[in-house]
């Protein structure tokens, strides 16, 4: 008997747990939604890349992806701007 009431308390909790997750889920995608547009409105080369990711396999074959793949590359290896050591200007 209290092995059954153990495991009708665990199912209860399963259920209650997955709610609560399906619920918050809901919630982030319009926050996800909402933060993807003003990203993609400071800078056209990531909006590109946020359609690009959620084209999924077809984005490999989409020439507008793969220029911005490439420019998002060369933006990621460029070498950084040299900094001025500001100890010897003094």
């Amino acid at each position: 008997m209290l092995a059954r009431l153990g495991a009708i308390g665990f199912v209860g909790i399963a259920i209650a747990a997955t709610a609560i997750g399906l619920s918050r889920k809901e919630d982030s995608s319009a926050a996800t939604s909402i933060g993807r547009s003003e990203a993609a409105s400071a800078d056209p080369l990531r909006g590109e890349l946020i359609r690009c990711r959620e084209l999924g396999e077809a984005g490999t074959r989409d020439p507008a992806c793969l220029r911005a793949w490439a420019e998002n590359r060369r933006r990621f290896l460029a070498p950084a701007p040299p900094t001025i050591d500001r100890r010897k200007a003094q």
